[in-house]
């Protein structure tokens, strides 16, 4: 059986791998075209930048490090191992956006000799959370489904359902409805909502 907060696990992954692709894509065709990024380039990548700190960063993964981690705790030993590495790459993890964001900056404010340094940063981030992602579908969720209780998944349920993650079909909230739309607006293929 899968319970809603997996599916929106599973959802919030797949919008966060959509994003991350769209911002390989942009630099891949920027590359291949031989165009220098333009002010428009920037205002996306610093808005999709943003959308990663604000939502998997500071939501999804404190979700899962503050509610779903300790019950799996509570009930198996077994994942004791993977869950300590996803705790790590969760307290890593708002640094490692911000170092992205960092570098994305210089690279517009000092120029194209910075764009190898944002493009190096952004390549070590993917690997990063790929890794992550595989982590947590092949190995956390599905213990998850097998040691947690019918009261656990009520409550993991709840939780999740108080967050959604725009990119996953659900309304942003007010003050972030701007930065969606522009996203929206500016982004290339594969971002799409709902």
């Amino acid at each position: 059986m899968s319970h809603p907060s997996i599916k929106i696990i599973h959802a919030e992954h797949q919008a966060l791998a959509a994003m991350l692709s769209s911002i390989s894509l942009m630099l891949a065709e920027q590359r291949r075209n031989g165009h220098v990024a333009s002010a428009r380039d920037f205002e996306v990548l610093r808005a999709m930048l943003f959308y990663i700190d604000e939502f998997p960063e500071r939501l999804h993964h404190r979700q899962e490090s503050d509610l779903l981690f300790p019950l799996m705790r509570a009930r198996t030993n077994d994942a004791d191992e993977a869950l300590a590495r996803l705790d790590r790459d969760h307290a890593n993890g708002e640094s490692a956006i911000l170092k992205l964001e960092h570098a994305l900056l210089a690279w517009e404010m000092l120029g194209s000799s910075r764009q190898p340094a944002f493009e190096a940063a952004l390549e070590r981030y993917l690997d990063f959370y790929r890794a992550h992602m595989r982590l947590e579908e092949d190995v956390i969720l599905p213990l998850a489904e097998k040691v947690l209780t019918d009261d656990d998944w009520t409550k993991l349920d709840v939780a999740f359902a108080q967050h959604r993650d725009p990119l996953t079909g659900h309304a942003p909230p007010a003050e972030y409805e701007a930065l969606f739309s522009r996203i929206v607006r500016l982004a290339p293929a594969p971002i799409g909502l709902g």
